[in-house]
């Protein structure tokens, strides 16, 4: 029996697209995901290092998700449509058709991953210029970043790609054109990957300076000239053909939209926490910090001044919460690292077998696994004799060297479950004390950070979570909602529509906790040498580099 007041209930589609899947759900005014669907996308690797998506795949699985979610609901009902997505790189034609980012010309093919590290060289030239507007980015540009894709492409693929490229779109400025047929672009993605700044715009004399002054001759217009905040109304809604392919009533609101950590961050880092026993209770947001953990993590901690913080994205003004400068840190793989680690084991086809066996994850019978062999120690403890320093793909923050590389210090001639179980123990705690290293070089700097809000697919992880919250010495809280980033795309749409005044009205009341996971402090002193442990791992490897350095 449904009541007048549920009859009444107006939804938002918020739609993300991940590294190798697009999502999409149905979320109520009230931050309820009512409906959720998921597809896979396609990832080239053509050679190490190069990733590579293709935009067509992606905007096929974005309508798929789409119609799956609100098959049987009252279209009247969905007021607004937001997106977000990874920070990826897609590139269209003058006519807005593909162009391919590789050399065997394969148009389909014309997104380069925003994990792609092949423009090495042109981000230690880029970096080398030492300009101004590096000091927004930690002092170091990311390969992950734009310019230097953009650099690759124009001096690789000049004549099959730059010349005849009509656009430059991060992804979740791509979908938001797709949807609404206008080429705006959102302040966060430009603020954050492209070196715009919220006062001053592009600065021409950085686009100069390393050698695509092609850009600013047009006046940006293939990168974007017209900007809007997250969640603001783009053009004139869904275009007929958008509505059509999305399964979605035509000139609903979409919003500009937001990378996916950016998502994640809004959908959990403004929720209510009065009852909880919080620290950040009675405190300013900016006491918060959102940390987003899927295929990689990021770090989002706010603030009502600009800080910057060496090896960490930012600040960013008004780049996730309106009014409130970004301070992004993170780390390239985690969830990527840990499925690299266990899969990559010997011992990995008996663990699938039994996994399979008792109809659970693998890494729920990894979990109840070390419970087995723990006896009477804590779990966490078992790692005592086994180190790992987790930068496989390059550190991101706050040492910014993707040349790092992934260390195992303890290692035995074993090769059962035992040793499967104890590397993976070891990995989690390894990302969590890469964690532990940004939260206290942002705190150094000037950011007062006492609660952790975790959100993303290794968030779902009870052991991940607990040994976040025993290795930084903060409580964890994991919103009541697991698809934390969806509601963060949902409030945008939710905002473009008008139902609510600001986005941070809509985060209050769409935003809600779950649980709350408390540090355990008697295990204080143990984490406080694992991480004198993890220090010295990083210090030890550049003696090594140094040592061999010439060969």
């Amino acid at each position: 029996m449904h009541s007048k007041k549920q009859t009444s209930v107006k939804y938002y589609v918020g739609i993300d697209v991940g590294s190798a899947s697009v999502r999409a759900a149905l979320v109520d005014e009230f931050g309820t995901v009512v409906a959720h669907a998921e597809q896979p996308i396609q990832i080239w690797e053509p050679q190490p290092d190069h990733y590579e998506q293709s935009s067509a795949d992606i905007w096929a699985a974005c309508c798929t998700v789409t119609k799956k979610v609100v098959c049987g609901i009252d279209a009247s009902r969905i007021r607004g449509v937001g997106f977000d997505a990874t920070c990826s790189l897609v590139v269209v034609d003058k006519q807005f058709q593909p162009l391919a980012v590789n050399s065997e010309g394969q148009n389909y093919r014309n997104v380069i991953m925003w994990m792609d590290h092949r423009a090495v060289s042109q981000v230690d030239r880029i970096n080398a210029t030492k300009h101004r507007v590096l000091s927004y980015v930690g002092g170091v540009m990311s390969v992950e970043m734009q310019p230097p894709k953009l650099l690759w492409i124009k001096e690789n693929l000049q004549e099959s790609c730059w010349e005849k490229a009509g656009y430059f779109f991060d992804l979740p400025d791509f979908l938001s054109w797709k949807a609404t047929g206008v080429t705006a672009r959102s302040l966060c993605t430009l603020v954050c990957k492209w070196t715009y700044t919220s006062d001053g715009g592009w600065d021409d004399s950085f686009w100069n300076i390393i050698g695509l002054e092609d850009l600013v001759k047009d006046k940006y217009k293939k990168i974007g000239n017209h900007v809007l905040s997250p969640g603001e109304s783009v053009g004139k809604g869904l275009t007929p053909e958008a509505a059509k392919d999305l399964g979605l009533p035509e000139g609903i609101a979409v919003a500009a939209s937001l990378i996916d950590a950016h998502a994640g961050g809004l959908g959990v880092i403004g929720a209510d926490v009065k009852g909880h026993n919080l620290p950040c209770e009675n405190q300013p947001i900016t006491s918060r910090v959102a940390m987003i953990c899927g295929t990689s993590s990021c770090h989002m901690g706010v603030s009502e001044t600009p800080i910057f913080v060496p090896g960490v994205w930012g600040p960013y003004f008004s780049a996730m919460v309106p009014g409130l400068w970004l301070n992004e840190g993170g780390q390239s793989a985690t969830g990527k690292l840990i499925e690299h680690v266990v899969r990559g084991h010997v011992a990995f086809p008996e663990l699938q077998s039994k996994a399979a066996a008792r109809a659970q994850s693998i890494y729920t019978y990894l979990n109840s696994h070390l419970d087995l062999i723990k006896k009477s120690l804590p779990v966490g403890f078992l790692t005592v004799d086994l180190h790992v320093w987790p930068d496989f793909h390059g550190n991101r923050s706050p040492l910014t060297d993707l040349t790092l590389k992934g260390m195992v210090v303890g290692l035995t001639l074993s090769r059962g479950l035992d040793e499967l179980a104890l590397i993976y123990l070891a990995t989690i705690q390894a990302i969590a004390l890469g964690t532990r290293h940004i939260l206290e070089t942002m705190q150094a700097a000037g950011h007062h950070l006492n609660t952790l809000f975790l959100c993303g697919g290794l968030s779902k992880n009870p052991l991940f979570v607990q040994m976040h919250a025993d290795i930084t010495g903060k409580p964890v809280v994991l919103s009541k909602e697991v698809e934390s980033v969806l509601v963060g795309a949902a409030i945008l749409g939710a905002c473009a529509s008008g139902d609510f005044a600001s986005i941070q009205e809509a985060m209050a009341k769409m935003g809600k906790i779950g649980r709350v996971v408390q540090p355990n402090h008697e295990h204080k002193r143990f984490y406080d040498k694992k991480y004198e442990v993890f220090l010295k791992l990083v210090e030890h490897q550049r003696e090594y580099r140094a040592i061999m350095k010439g060969f």
